[in-house]
């Protein structure tokens, strides 16, 4: 008899910068969602979806849980609290080499509150010693009884495949719900707007990186096997945008210069990107705003 094939949701939540795009980035094995080491990178779910012969498991990446500042911040931990309903399996992952804290905790209680099945991943265990491996599952089990508990590392890919087993088996017997070629749900013009942010969060410090949006205004495809892409950079203060154009434009060109090596990779295309800063005041905080960047903030 044939085993059977199972698909699901699969949520993954935590507090900022403990590695989920990381390891959605390494199950996928392309790049679909962006990395940064700085907080509050993921700001929109993001569905990274794994197919094989035995399942199709769709990985939702959500925005890391923090207190809010704004709008926009508030958005973030709606769209993370709503997708705990949503799935079929929950994979709460922690720092290994971070204390348990506030943030913690308040996922945690969260999670009392849900009845789908959570599995505590201790991520980054390539950063600290074996031993100390024991006491953070300790601390962390004292608060909350876990279905099943894995220390990994989504850089290295440390146990990522035993991760994939355990979770083939709590998930249901279910069909495809996308084509086997299809690694996301996201559009083109998404990706790319996320890669040219991306860059920005790598290149820039201190309150350009969580004060940028990236509005992509046209794509177009030529003869040549190249793709013509116009995308805007929005800031909050003409100062931000002096910082972002840079001496005679070399941080706008460096920016330009990274991205596109990384959306010609996307597109497989030569691309011709064409980037431009605008200030738009204090737009985490305007709902029309946020909507209009495509943040949705009116479902939340």
């Amino acid at each position: 008899m044939e085993n059977s094939f199972k698909s699901g949701f699969v949520a993954l939540i935590g507090r900022p910068n403990v590695g989920k795009s990381t390891l959605i980035n390494y199950i996928i094995g392309q790049k679909i969602t962006i990395t940064s080491d700085k907080s509050q990178t993921t700001r929109q779910r993001i569905q990274g979806i794994y197919t094989d012969e035995e399942a199709q498991i769709i990985f939702v990446d959500t925005p890391g849980i923090h207190k809010p500042k704004h709008q926009l911040g508030s958005f973030m931990v709606n769209v993370a609290e709503e997708t705990l309903t949503e799935t079929d399996l929950i994979l709460f992952m922690i720092n290994a080499n971070e204390k348990i804290g506030p943030g913690d905790r308040f996922i945690i209680n969260m999670l009392k509150r849900v009845k789908t099945p959570v599995f505590l991943i201790v991520n980054k265990v390539d950063l600290i010693s074996e031993e100390d491996i024991f006491p953070i599952i300790e601390e962390y089990s004292s608060h909350h009884r876990f279905n099943e508990i894995l220390p990994i590392s989504s850089l290295e890919g440390n146990n990522v495949e035993k991760l994939m087993e355990l979770i083939k088996n709590y998930l249901a017997e279910g069909p495809k719900y996308y084509d086997e070629d299809q690694i996301t749900n996201h559009p083109e013009q998404f990706l790319i707007g996320e890669l040219i942010r991306e860059k920005v969060l790598n290149l820039t410090r201190e309150e350009i990186p969580h004060s940028v949006a990236v509005h992509v205004d046209n794509i177009e495809r030529r003869q040549n096997d190249t793709t013509y892409i116009q995308a805007t950079i929005f800031t909050e203060r003409p100062t931000q945008k002096g910082i972002l154009i840079g001496k005679q434009g070399s941080m706008l060109k460096e920016v330009g210069k990274q991205a596109r090596k990384d959306i010609a990779k996307l597109l497989g295309t030569k691309v011709y990107l064409d980037l431009w800063i605008k200030v738009e005041r204090d737009w985490r905080n305007n709902k029309y705003k946020l909507n209009r960047f495509g943040f949705r903030y009116d479902d939340y």
